[in-house]
């Protein structure tokens, strides 16, 4: 089936399921859980498998064993396995560990960085500075992800400006990619169409991702809005797992088997696999005890 005029030929999902989404989850979720997900992961034709965290276990105890997901993971060949990292503590664990590829992380507002990482933008950004100079100094590659894109829990309205200014720093700091998150999923297309095209205007679109959280329902038609923009890259999360700690009644990731399926009848080469995509949240939300919050993956159990 050939895609419709105006959208890309192909796009890359970024699988963030397994950092993003399982940090969040109340309950400490087994190694062999995890890494059970990550086989099923890698067999669905994924090539970008966002892997664990190296932030503080207190923080996060969720990724307190991000250590040994590296040494007991044996990475495949044409897959990325990008590790968040915050400081440049988390940087040599990351190192020591054998990371190949990292991801720093700041916000456009100024609350939700307080909130979030207890720094202001500008400090956040000199901490970023000085992660993503290691890691070019090792040859890594390094991803940047901005919060609250389109608005924010504390701060309430985002200037498109000032997303403009931190992805501009941080694509001159050094990261291969920047990905656009809508935290809280305040965004609907029309603005989140303008605000990815205001950015496209200082970073590549090539180097542009798209990550929205499906809080109000319009986390796939704002992902459409994007496509029509040409944006190639897309995050999203196995059996729509996540949310944000700091951001209180934010719902998960949109889910990547709901993303996939509307590729697919698009006729956007995603180079996926549905049911195994949709086997892999049947399995994750199984060892949860949750319903899938993917509607695809629901669909696909009846």
């Amino acid at each position: 089936m050939s895609h419709q005029a105006g959208y890309p030929d192909s796009v890359r999902i970024v699988e963030v399921g397994l950092r993003d989404g399982l940090q969040n989850e109340q309950q400490i979720i087994p190694m062999q859980v995890k890494l059970s997900l990550l086989h099923r992961l890698e067999k669905t034709g994924l090539r970008t498998i966002e892997l664990t965290g190296f932030v503080h276990p207190l923080w996060v105890p969720q990724l307190a064993d991000a250590e040994a997901m590296l040494s007991q993971h044996q990475p495949l060949a044409g897959i990325q396995y990008p590790v968040l990292v915050p400081n440049l503590t988390g940087m040599q664990r990351a190192l020591t560990a054998g990371a190949q590829e990292i991801a720093v992380f700041t916000a456009a507002s100024e609350g939700f960085n307080q909130k979030n990482i207890n720094c202001s933008i500008e400090e956040s950004l000199q901490r970023s500075a000085a992660v993503i100079e290691l890691a070019k100094a090792n040859n890594l590659r390094v991803r940047g992800y901005i919060s609250c894109v389109l608005g924010c829990p504390i701060d309430g309205k985002v200037k498109v400006s000032e997303v403009l200014r931190v992805a501009e720093k941080l694509l001159a700091l050094g990261c291969d990619e920047i990905s656009l998150g809508d935290t809280i999923g305040v965004g609907t297309p029309l603005k989140a169409k303008q605000m990815l095209e205001a950015v496209a205007a200082v970073v590549p679109m090539p180097q542009l991702a798209v990550h929205f959280h499906d809080t109000n329902g319009q986390a796939l038609a704002n992902i459409l809005a994007c496509l029509e923009s040409g944006v190639q890259v897309i995050d999203s999360s196995i059996a729509g797992l996540g949310g944000c700690p700091y951001a209180p009644g934010a719902t998960g990731n949109i889910a990547s088997e709901d993303v996939v399926y509307m590729l697919n009848g698009m006729g956007i080469e995603s180079g996926i696999d549905l049911d195994a995509l949709v086997a892999a949240g049947r399995f994750i939300s199984g060892a949860l005890g949750r319903t899938n919050a993917s509607a695809v993956g629901r669909a696909w159990n009846t």
